[in-house]
C-alpha cells in the first residue's frame, strides 16, 4: 500500500493540510490512526488558531461525509470526545 497523501482526501484544502503538517501529521494512515479529535487537538496544541470547522473537515475527510453534515449530525459526539481528551491531558 502506498503512502496516501492528506491532499488526496476530500474536503481538506491547503490551509488544513498545512495546519496538520505543522502538528506533524503528514499521511492519511497517521490521520486515521489518530482520529479526527486527537488530530484536531494536536493542531490546537501547536498554537494554531484552528476553528472547529477544521475538526468537522477532518472527520468528514475520514468518513466521506461533507463537513456540513458532520457539523450538523456529529457535532455533539465530537465535542464531547474533545472534552474527554482535554480532561485526560
Amino acid at each position: 500500500m502506498s503512502k496516501q497523501a492528506i491532499a488526496e482526501l476530500p474536503g481538506l484544502g491547503p490551509k488544513s493540510q498545512a495546519m496538520l503538517a505543522g502538528a506533524g501529521i503528514t499521511s492519511v494512515a497517521q490521520l486515521r490512526r489518530l482520529g479526527s479529535v486527537r488530530a484536531y487537538a494536536m493542531v490546537k496544541a501547536t498554537g494554531t488558531n484552528a476553528s472547529l470547522n477544521l475538526l468537522w473537515a477532518i472527520e468528514g475527510a475520514l468518513t466521506g461525509l461533507a463537513w456540513q453534515v458532520v457539523a450538523r449530525e456529529h457535532r455533539l459526539s465530537l465535542l464531547l470526545a474533545l472534552e474527554d481528551l482535554d480532561r485526560d491531558v
